[in-house]
């Protein structure tokens, strides 16, 4: 880990990557149920069989989304700070489904780290989700928060 003030000497640096986490069917029905998108290709694993180019059901694309602050949280930190925002996301894509069962895990690379007000950082990642033995990832985005010392 580095100081707050020294992150823009590492822009361009890799951490890590994240250990795996396995997608489940319940992860995805209880996504499903909180946000209300219970589409039968992530929900019907009878359907999915029968209908679904996939074979078996497919996690929703932001539930995979989500999932890169519980990740990132869990992983190496680049720095030392106390608290941080999510600023939001750029470049948002799903490349490849993710199917129940999927192991993943997550790269990340420091894009940039602006220097704000008070000591705070304004820092972009590239965060690419890897699904284990496919080429293709399961999601790209470059995630941006505000880190504060």
């Amino acid at each position: 880990m580095t100081s707050l003030s020294a992150l823009p000497t590492r822009v361009g640096e890799n951490l890590p990557p994240s250990d795996w986490m396995t997608i489940t069917q319940e992860m995805i029905n209880d996504f499903a149920r909180v946000t209300g998108d219970d589409q039968w290709i992530h929900t019907d694993p009878d359907r999915c069989r029968k209908e679904s180019p996939y074979g078996m059901p497919v996690a929703h694309g932001l539930f995979v989304l989500s999932l890169i602050p519980k990740v990132m949280a869990a992983g190496p930190k680049w720095a030392d700070f106390s608290s941080g925002v999510n600023y939001g996301c750029d470049k948002v894509r799903f490349p490849a489904p993710t199917c129940v069962g999927s192991r993943i895990r997550m790269h990340q690379t420091l894009k940039s780290a602006d220097p704000l007000m008070n000591g705070a950082m304004k820092v972009t990642f590239i965060v690419t989700v890897e699904i284990e033995g496919e080429k293709n990832p399961c999601c790209y985005t470059e995630m941006i928060a505000v880190l504060f010392p």
